[in-house]
This record gives C-alpha cells, structure tokens and sequence, in this order.
C-alpha cells in the first residue's frame, strides 16, 4: 500500500514539472488572432539587401576631330552623307580621326558666319569649309558671299586651326555675268590665304547617271560615296597617323 501511494506520487511530481517547463502558447485578445508559434523575424532583416551595380560610364572618345562645315551638301537629304563615308574613308585607311558633321541645309555663308563659334569650339584638328551654294541660288551678291566667306577663313587661321575649301558653282542659266564672278571666288580666296582647295565639291558626281538626286542639286548616296573620295584626296596630306 505504501509502495502504491510513493509511485503515484511521484508520477503527479513529474507530470507537474513537465507542465511548469513548457512554454505557455501566445493567447489571443478579443478581436485579434493568435500569433502563430512560426513567426520569425522579416525575410529582408535576415538577408542583405541587393545593391544595383553603378553602370559605368563610356569612355570618352579621344580621336582627334574633322569638323565638315557647310549647309545641305554637307549634311546630306537622303541616304548616307559624304562626311559618313569620309568617317568609313579614314577608318579604313588607318587615320584615327572623328568626323563632326556639322551641315544644315538651307545655311548660307552668313549662317555659317553666325556659326563658326561652334566649331572654334570643337577645336578641330582640320575643318572642311563648304558654303556658298545656297547664297548662289537666291541670287545673293557674289562680293557679299565672298566676305562672308573671307569673314570664316580669317577666323578659322586667327585662330591657327588647319582648313581647306570646298568651291561650288551654279548652272548656266543663273547667266554668265554672275556664274562666272561667282565660281571665280574660290579659288581667288584660296590663292590670296594659301589654302588647300578642291573648285567645285561636286565635279566627279554633277551630271553623271545615277550620282545626283532628281533636283540635280544634291548627290545621291552613291555620289556621296565619290564626294567623300575626292574630299579624302584633298585632306589626306594634312592627316597623321596615330
């Protein structure tokens, strides 16, 4: 009897111990649900946060730079323009230079005057000045476009960078008495400040099948392709190999 009365108790201490070293569940207030026994600590305060890598920057391009200076036939109306091709030109031929296309159509030389800052300030290792064109087809006084364009050559050697001159003549029917002054500027200007000159940019393109767009003013894509060859001929004595 005594035996009975010793395993029970014992069974009553262990059972209470057992209940006194558990961990009380969470009870729920009125109104709120119980949490539950496997919630942990938010995911993102257990993981580090993913960084975005800096994108970096490209590099600056070096390349000494080849401004084309001009109006339409400079900057091209449709398909690639000629300073596009001189770009293919000098890569292929192993010169390390950047072509700046720096045409707008409709310019005339007291446009390219206004201009000529800009491409002072892209400090150019050559320039290829083209202008005139534009000046011709309205009608434009030839000595007025002429000191226009003596205007951008003093400013281009004030300022000792390298040039050449692109000429352009008109057609016939603006008459004689001024095609003829006209044409004659060019090289009258590259003789009195010695400068590298090609008379007329158009001469291996004007005219000829499949070289000039249906106005008979601006060369096609392949004519562009011929401007620029002539453009590189003219250029190429002033260029240095990196």
């Amino acid at each position: 009897m005594r035996s009975a009365f010793i395993v029970t108790a014992c069974v009553s201490v262990a059972v209470l111990v057992s209940s006194c070293g558990s961990k009380p569940k969470p009870t729920a207030k009125h109104g709120q649900q119980a949490p539950s026994e496997s919630a942990s600590a938010p995911e993102s305060a257990s993981q580090p946060k993913q960084v975005p890598e800096p994108k970096s920057e490209p590099a600056a391009d070096t390349r000494p730079v080849i401004v084309t200076f001009g109006d339409s036939l400079t900057q091209g109306v449709s398909g690639k323009s000629y300073p596009a091709f001189l770009q293919d030109l000098l890569d292929k031929n192993g010169y390390t230079y950047r072509v700046d296309n720096q045409g707008v159509s409709g310019d005339t030389t007291i446009d390219g005057l206004a201009r000529i800052d800009n491409v002072i300030a892209a400090k150019p290792a050559l320039v290829v000045l083209e202008f005139g064109g534009n000046d011709g087809l309205r009608g434009i006084p030839v000595e007025s476009t002429k000191q226009n364009l003596e205007e951008m050559v003093r400013r281009l050697q004030s300022e000792h960078l390298q040039f050449v001159l692109a000429g352009i003549t008109l057609p016939p029917n603006y008459g004689e008495d001024y095609v003829a002054p006209f044409t004659a500027m060019y090289p009258a200007l590259a003789t009195k400040y010695k400068l590298r000159y090609i008379p007329f940019l158009l001469s291996n393109v004007y005219n000829k099948a499949g070289m000039m767009q249906p106005d008979g003013i601006h060369p096609s894509e392949d004519g562009n392709r011929v401007v620029a060859h002539d453009v590189f001929e003219l250029i190429k004595p002033l260029l240095k190999r990196s």
